[in-house]
């Protein structure tokens, strides 16, 4: 097995065939057809119209700080503050976050130790956040920075600035295969619509991903993890920010529309009519269950694959969180063959025979 030392050799060329056009291909699309790669972009379906469409899209550390992915989310929120300077429009919502459990009523659970960008807040402070609580926990870890998105709106707008840098963009044309020269090489994608060259294949289609590779000879070791987002009819204004509890993450999307993230539909609606004040009438309206991906050991696997130079592989949860951060990242590594020190936990070598990052350190 390689060592987390890994890292891609040098691109061969710059012009990139990225499949997936989820907010995670997006992104990619997006920062290497900026730093000046010629880019294809192509997707089965819509810009977003796959598992990004049924995210929660909760943009933060989520007091996550162990694990190859941890110091991504640290990051996460600055690039997207950079993302909006550079998108102008970009669906994005700075609100904070509320997070509690069942012990904060004192039930006998102490708060635990907050984790990046979190505080621990009394339930004084934690009622102003979040003034519709029918009783405020005792404690909440309080994150001001965080926020969230609309998924696909995201997505869609990084495809419309990715063209704007010269990406041409193919929506509704699947991927059928990867095509490798006489030397095991990728050169480019095939579509039922004819062949795209590239110097460099990008998969970045989520649980797609393991299909598209193991013709190859690549085991991509991601499993399909289902997530289930509902959506509520609610009063305006019943939830400030993102609010985090044993029974749900929930937050407000418009006017007269809630979202949560949460395993039992029932269990959410009861949740949610008990937690907050003028929830009564709060009525469920759908409950769809999403595929997100799943690597085995829960980070993400970005790098290039050694068996077969020219493909690239990236996927990961949370997408939508990590867009951002790991876009610019993988643009620099193909687009500049700068080595990225901050993906060096999540090269696909870690998993011995999927594949090397490339020539060590």
């Amino acid at each position: 097995m390689t060592t987390s030392r890994e890292v891609p050799g040098p691109p061969a060329g710059t012009d990139l065939v990225v499949v997936g056009a989820g907010i995670a291909g997006a992104s990619i699309a997006y920062h290497a057809a900026r730093a000046g790669a010629s880019v294809t972009l192509l997707d089965a379906g819509r810009a977003g119209g796959g598992v990004t469409a049924d995210s929660f899209a909760w943009i933060g550390s989520s007091g996550v700080s162990t694990g190859a992915g941890a110091g991504l989310r640290v990051a996460a929120t600055e690039e997207y503050h950079r993302l909006e300077a550079e998108l102008p429009g970009l669906p994005v919502t700075w609100s904070g976050s509320l997070r509690w459990s069942a012990g904060a009523w004192g039930a006998g659970e102490s708060a635990p130790e907050p984790g990046p960008g979190q505080e621990i807040v009394d339930a004084a402070t934690a009622a102003r956040r979040e003034p519709n609580l029918r009783q405020a926990p005792g404690w909440a870890l309080w994150a001001p920075g965080d926020g969230a998105v609309d998924p696909v709106g995201t997505a869609e707008r990084l495809v419309a600035g990715a063209r704007e840098h010269g990406a041409r963009v193919h929506l509704g044309s699947p991927v059928v295969a990867v095509r490798q020269d006489g030397a095991g090489r990728a050169v480019g994608a095939e579509t039922a619509a004819g062949f795209h060259p590239a110097a460099t294949v990008v998969l970045a289609a989520g649980t797609a991903t393991k299909a598209l590779a193991a013709p190859l000879g690549v085991r991509v070791p991601v499993e399909a993890s289902p997530a289930t987002l509902l959506r509520f009819r609610a009063p305006a204004g019943l939830v400030r920010g993102v609010v985090s509890t044993q029974d749900f993450d929930l937050r407000q999307v418009s006017a007269d529309r809630l979202i949560a993230a949460a395993d039992s539909p029932e269990r959410a609606l009861a949740a949610v009519r008990s937690t907050f004040r003028g929830a009564e009438g709060v009525e469920l309206i759908s409950a769809r269950v999403g595929a997100r991906p799943m690597p085995a050991d829960g980070d993400p696997i970005i790098g290039s694959v050694g068996e077969v130079p020219g493909l690239y592989v990236a996927v990961m949860h949370p997408a939508v969180t990590l867009a951002a951060v790991v876009g610019r990242l993988v643009a620099r590594e193909l687009v500049d063959g700068v080595v990225e020190a901050a993906l060096a936990g999540c090269r696909p070598g870690r998993f011995g025979r999927f594949g090397r990052g490339g020539p060590e350190a």
